[in-house]
């Protein structure tokens, strides 16, 4: 008879038959399962004649931490071009940042400003 502490169950193997474990499946690396990267968006400075290049300079940095030089070289692109690509990332990033820069404010420097410089936001090309 068995000892009463140690509690037997009759599996129907004998008992020196092990039970192998599971194995889990590797996850498939295969183009099908990999995952889709969100598609990339422009947010894009137009230029208007009610902001100066200090204040675009100030905006760019504490809304997307450039240095100064950075912002000058973005400034003047925006002057001589009309527009300046100021960032590219997923769309919901680049729909916030959009709205940073509407709701940035006049440039004091500027007395006919009016208010924030304008932005957009646009689809990236994106490279195969």
């Amino acid at each position: 008879m068995p000892d009463s502490d140690a509690k037997q169950f009759d599996t129907g193997q004998s008992p020196s038959a092990t039970v192998k474990p599971t194995r889990r499946r590797k996850a498939k690396t295969d183009a099908k399962n990999k995952p889709r990267k969100l598609p990339p968006y422009h947010v894009v400075l137009l230029d208007d004649d009610d902001h100066s290049y200090d204040y675009v300079i100030e905006m760019l940095r504490c809304l997307f931490g450039y240095p100064e030089e950075k912002g000058f070289t973005i400034a003047d692109e925006v002057d001589v071009r009309g527009r300046a690509v100021v960032a590219t990332t997923h769309k919901e990033l680049a729909e916030l940042k959009r709205d940073q820069i509407h709701s940035y404010g006049i440039d004091f420097r500027v007395a006919t400003c009016a208010g924030s410089m304008s932005a957009i936001i646009q689809p990236a090309e994106v490279e195969k």
